[in-house]
C-alpha cells in the first residue's frame, strides 16, 4: 500500500533552515508529482511546492510565499522527496505534509520561533 512517512521538522528560530525529507513507497515514485503542502494553526491547507514526475522532466512549482526561500528536490532512486527550507519565518509554522494524487502523510511539526 501506498505510504508516505515525513521526516525533519523541529523547533527553529526566526531566519533559520531545515530540511524535510518524505520517503514513499507502495507505488512507481518515479511515475508521480510530489508534493508539500501545510497547515498553520487555525487555517486551511495550503500548497507549498511541487515536483513534477521523470515524465514532466522534474518540473516545479512554488506558491508565491516561499519563492526563493524554499526548494523542493527529489531522489528518485530513495524515493524520497525533499524539502530545503531556508530562511524560515513564523508564518512558516506550521503541519507540512508530503502528498502524492491521493495521498498524505501524516505530516512533521515546523514550529518557528521569532
Amino acid at each position: 500500500q501506498v505510504q508516505l512517512v515525513e521526516s525533519g521538522g523541529g523547533l527553529v528560530q526566526d531566519g533559520g533552515s531545515l530540511r524535510l525529507s518524505c520517503a514513499a513507497s507502495g507505488f512507481t515514485f518515479s511515475e508521480y508529482s510530489m508534493n508539500w503542502y501545510r497547515q498553520a494553526p487555525g487555517k486551511e491547507l495550503e500548497f507549498v511546492a511541487r515536483r513534477g514526475s521523470r515524465e514532466s522532466g522534474h518540473i516545479t512549482f512554488y506558491t508565491e510565499s516561499v519563492k526563493g526561500r524554499f526548494t523542493i528536490s527529489r531522489d528518485n532512486a530513495k524515493n524520497t522527496v525533499y524539502l530545503q527550507m531556508n530562511d524560515l519565518k513564523p508564518i512558516d509554522t506550521a503541519i507540512y505534509n508530503c502528498k502524492r494524487y491521493g495521498f498524505y502523510g501524516r505530516g512533521t511539526k515546523v514550529p518557528v520561533s521569532s
